[in-house]
């Protein structure tokens, strides 16, 4: 057996610990899971339809019921761990080989997997009770359901403005989208009894569909039935396994498990802007949250050509393209800080070197900085600058900047906070409370990069 595959947006690597998403009707912290109660009505015809697909009984350890997370898998019996949860064949797999080869003649190629598979479902959503995966196809969740920042209204956007990482990538994300039904428009045109009255909106729901459940399988983009229930755990090492003899995929338990007790699969080290992104929710105490920090070379900087010129020859950092930094400054990702008298990991070491060669103010401390990267590995400096008022200097410009996105992060927080009582129902609600999760894990972030800098410049002045 062989490690199977990865999410179609982020390669699985090396690491045998996979998982899918989580359902999409999952409730943000402010909801703390319930009982399981028995699935909803629309799910009645799933199990059946699956064991008549497959022929036989692909699982008798796991059971669909539903949590405050919405609809999840449930042990029905007693599970060790070791044993093979649920075992998935090839022939239940949904791919862009569904499609009729009629249609997939006109796609061109730069019509990719994910635009392909979305096809299909809007094809069999189109088929409705004809299609020979109604069971499965009723079962996905409407776009009222659905709460990725691409469905957002721009005034809902507004709220997650201050993480400027997730409202950028949003905006990207909602034009590359608009791009691909442009570039299928031709098909939807030629082959109306597929797809009539497909519009961008609802391709848009089919496109968000794939990318939150499929999987970059031995062949291409995948969906998998049964598999949707699957919740979401950080901690989970629940191994995904594909048999080449049966061609099965194997879930293979990595705890224990009591009947009654969820049971979750890992979707990988994902922060919460990349959940909210691509899945519609955020989790509590995301220890994978990051938060990026835009830096900027002043445009009054009589030194900035040379400092820029600097940065090119010795940095890892793409920098190739002098009018890209010129316009929109250099991009950083930062993770907690655990400790303030630590080494600052977690603040990225290119951060640092970047302050400090802001901070010079000389052509002679820039050749300093120059003459060292090429005498050591060819990077700039790495380790404190022997000017301690120049190091002080560039780690509270730093912190200065740290400081202002706390003020704006605090400040948004505090507005959502203020209107949160206007909103008393709906999806206005629930992505009010996504945004709070989203910024109040970043404003944590903030918060340790801070303390970590402010107590690094304390013993830059003993």
């Amino acid at each position: 057996m062989l490690n199977l595959c990865a999410r179609i947006r982020r390669p699985l690597l090396a690491s045998s610990h996979c998982s899918f998403r989580i359902s999409c009707n999952l409730n943000t912290s402010s909801h703390p899971p319930q009982v399981p109660q028995p699935v909803d009505n629309e799910c009645n015809d799933f199990l059946p339809w699956l064991r008549h697909k497959y022929g036989a009984e692909f699982t008798s350890h796991l059971s669909i019921g539903k949590s405050g997370y919405g609809r999840s898998l449930f042990a029905c019996k007693p599970i060790q761990a070791g044993d093979c949860m649920l075992k998935v064949p090839d022939c239940l797999e949904l791919t862009q080989d569904n499609l009729p080869p009629k249609v997939s003649s006109l796609l061109g190629k730069d019509v990719g997997n994910k635009a392909k598979l979305a096809l299909v479902i809007l094809l069999h959503q189109k088929l409705g009770q004809a299609s020979e995966w109604a069971p499965y196809i009723s079962c996905l969740p409407p776009v009222e359901e659905m709460h990725n920042t691409i469905f957002w209204s721009d005034e809902e956007l507004e709220m997650i403005k201050p993480s400027s990482y997730l409202y950028n990538e949003t905006l990207k994300h909602k034009d590359q989208v608009e791009k691909k039904f442009s570039s299928i428009q031709h098909v939807l045109d030629n082959f109306p009894e597929y797809f009539e009255h497909v519009t961008l909106h609802k391709f848009k729901h089919a496109h968000a569909l794939v990318e939150s459940r499929a999987w970059v399988g031995r062949r291409s983009a995948t969906l998998v039935p049964f598999v949707e229930f699957f919740n979401h755990d950080a901690f989970s090492k629940t191994e995904i396994l594909y048999d080449d003899s049966a061609q099965i995929l194997q879930y293979i338990a990595s705890k224990n498990y009591a009947p009654g007790d969820e049971v979750l699969i890992k979707y990988g080290k994902i922060p919460n802007a990349e959940l909210l992104l691509h899945f519609g929710f955020t989790i509590p105490f995301n220890r994978y949250n990051m938060v990026q920090v835009e830096i900027n070379l002043p445009q009054h900087d009589q030194l900035r050509e040379m400092k820029l010129d600097l940065l090119n020859k010795h940095t890892t950092l793409p920098l190739k393209d002098a009018n890209k930094l010129h316009s929109r400054g250099i991009r950083y990702m930062v993770k907690e800080v655990k400790s303030s008298s630590g080494k600052g990991r977690g603040i990225p070491q290119e951060l640092r070197t970047f302050a400090r060669v802001v901070c010079c103010t000389s052509p002679k401390e820039l050749q300093d900085l120059a003459l060292e990267a090429t005498q050591n590995d060819g990077r700039l400096t790495r380790i404190p600058l022997k000017n301690r008022a120049r190091e002080l200097e560039a780690h509270q410009f730093l912190n200065l900047k740290f400081n202002n996105m706390i003020e704006n992060c605090n400040a948004a927080l505090e507005s959502l906070t203020r209107h949160s009582s206007l909103l008393l129902s709906g999806n206005n609600t629930r992505r009010m409370h996504l945004a709070r999760d989203l910024l109040g894990g970043e404003l944590h972030i903030l918060i340790s990069a801070s303390a970590w800098l402010k107590n690094y410049c304390e013993t830059l002045k003993d």
